[in-house]
């Protein structure tokens, strides 16, 4: 018979042992234990019926419904895993199987996986007894040090070379599939769900705390918003409460470095993401942005967007140090990554 793990304990060893959701496609799709596999032993359609069978008729007819469908997939799905096992060269043959309580979905597969010869550990309370466990860790107290600057910073780029310097960091932007401003979203892969961004973030606030003695990170400062997607308030509470580290590089270097991250963009999608600003950016700012753009004078609009997000940015810092939130400034002279990471005293 199948072990019940704890969520605690499969916490310590997720990222080593094969995890396998029998949940349906959608559930998946909608948010999972990041490291999952998807074996589902219903479809969503399969799901539904099943379900609705439950409900008014009771759990024996439920349960003979499912084994119709569960029967002709047997086969298949012991091939899946054999086959997932095999394309990540995992050497052992343990493996974690949940569904959404840890009820009769992943017991009805657990046996069939436990028949063929896996050791087979059902998590305790399934994908449940995890989104407890993901929303507990943002409430959390985290050391945290905040990376700021304006627009054009190269930020995220200063936080890859902290990385490398063996420092904690998480990047939320890379979490997210997203920059931050309106125009973060272009040529990036579509946003997780909230919950997945959830899930995500959890995951790497855990490896922060075992990462070994100091247990803090660096993470990029951000608004609550990134693209669709909400830094959970308790935890962005957490990240205004922290010591903000701001490195102040003038403008012109600022605006080079954008012209080269954006400047290639498709001319519509610039356009698109200026537009989504208009009400905050002014009418004639933004009329003047777009004929810019179109006339693939990307410098001259990218003067304005930049003074737009400077003043923007400003407004924001002075009324978060106004609020108590401590602010180091850090000067520098241009966009260079691992000369502005020695400025913060962080290789």
């Amino acid at each position: 018979m199948a072990k019940k793990i704890s969520i605690s304990e499969f916490i310590q060893h997720h990222q080593e042992t094969p995890v396998f959701d029998v949940r349906s496609p959608g559930e998946f799709s909608h948010a999972h234990i990041p490291t999952a596999f998807n074996l589902p032993l219903f479809t969503d359609e399969e799901r539904r019926i099943v379900g609705t069978a439950y409900k008014q008729q009771g759990k024996q007819p439920a349960i003979k419904l499912g084994l119709d469908f569960f029967g002709v997939k047997m086969k298949t799905m012991v091939e899946v895993v054999e086959f997932e096992l095999k394309n990540q060269k995992y050497q052992s043959k343990k493996i974690v199987v949940h569904c959404w309580r840890g009820g009769m979905r992943s017991a009805g597969v657990s046996w069939l996986l436990e028949l063929y010869g896996y050791e087979v550990y059902v998590l305790s309370g399934g994908y449940k007894s995890f989104r407890n466990w993901v929303l507990q860790q943002l409430t959390l107290p985290y050391k945290i040090n905040v990376l700021g600057g304006y627009t054009g910073s190269a930020k995220t780029a200063v936080l890859k070379s902290i990385q490398a310097a063996q420092k904690n960091i998480i990047d939320l932007e890379a979490i997210a599939n997203h920059k931050g401003s309106a125009f973060g979203g272009i040529g990036q892969q579509p946003q997780p769900t909230q919950e997945m961004f959830e899930n995500k973030l959890a995951i790497e606030l855990s490896n922060t705390t075992r990462a070994g003695i100091d247990t803090s990170f660096w993470i990029e400062d951000e608004s609550q918003r990134i693209g669709s997607i909400n830094i959970p308030l308790i935890f962005w509470n957490t990240m205004r409460a922290s010591t903000l580290h701001f490195i102040n590089i003038p403008f012109v270097e600022r605006l080079n470095y954008i012209i080269k991250e954006y400047g290639e963009l498709d001319k519509q999608s610039l356009i698109d993401a200026t537009l989504r600003i208009q009400k905050r950016l002014g009418p004639n700012e933004t009329k003047t942005t777009i004929q810019f753009i179109k006339d693939n004078n990307i410098r001259d609009a990218f003067i304005i967007l930049l003074q737009y997000y400077d003043k923007t940015y400003l407004q924001a810092l002075n009324k978060r140090e106004e609020a108590g939130q401590k602010i180091e400034n850090h000067s520098a002279t241009n966009i260079d990554v691992e000369e502005n990471a020695k400025i913060l005293q962080l290789i």
